[in-house]
């Protein structure tokens, strides 16, 4: 029979695997229309995705060495490292992308596929992370905190890119979509830099 801490363990697995199943599945999806369109909104949106499945699998990596505190530690910090830096470099495409785009004029086609696997991620990805958020503060582990924070913040991600890719699809603005991905960065960034933050903490005890 499995104590408290285990089944919240077990727990949090179940919601990873699910985490990253859905994540690869808009991983793949957001950045092939985002190709087929031309939209920088849609391919940050997919990158920053597979860097959720990445996220993903630093938190399972914390997970499975929860039963061994140098072995919990150590991970906490690689995850944490791993996460940072990704957005960090994920902020800093995005950014390039989203000016040379507004710089040369590049018009994104229409994208019906886009709006639609935004539309389910703006319902999917709190629920996911809500439910994350509260195994990792009952585990007290700021790697999974970090983990749903970055769930949350996909979700967010996807109400600016529906913005931006609704209103190119809907009425045309296609400076809507390169506008949106442009505003995706300071989140990104900032969620990278706190990263790295809770990286470094997590030497003093995690």
């Amino acid at each position: 029979m499995m104590t408290d801490r285990e089944a919240l363990v077990h727990k949090g697995l179940l919601l990873n695997y699910a985490t990253i199943g859905y994540n690869a599945f808009e991983a793949v999806v957001s950045i092939v229309a985002g190709i087929v369109a031309g939209s920088v909104s849609l391919i940050g949106f997919g990158l920053d995705s597979v860097i959720e499945v990445a996220s993903g699998a630093a938190a399972q990596w914390r997970l499975r060495a929860d039963v061994d505190l140098f072995r919990r530690e150590r991970a906490e910090r690689g995850s944490m490292k791993i996460i940072g830096l990704s957005f960090v470099a994920l902020g800093v495409y995005v950014a390039y992308e989203s000016v040379m785009s507004l710089w040369n004029h590049e018009v994104p086609d229409p994208s019906i596929v886009g709006v639609g696997i935004l539309a389910l991620s703006v319902i999917v990805m709190p629920l996911l992370s809500r439910r994350k958020r509260s195994v990792a503060r009952k585990l007290k582990s700021k790697a999974l905190e970090a983990d749903a924070t970055q769930t949350s913040l996909c979700a967010y991600l996807s109400v600016i890119a529906l913005a931006g890719v609704g209103m190119n699809t809907l009425f045309g603005f296609w400076w809507a979509d390169p506008l949106a991905a442009l505003v995706m960065v300071p989140i990104i960034v900032r969620e990278g830099v706190e990263g790295l933050r809770g990286e470094r903490d997590c030497a003093d005890g995690c």
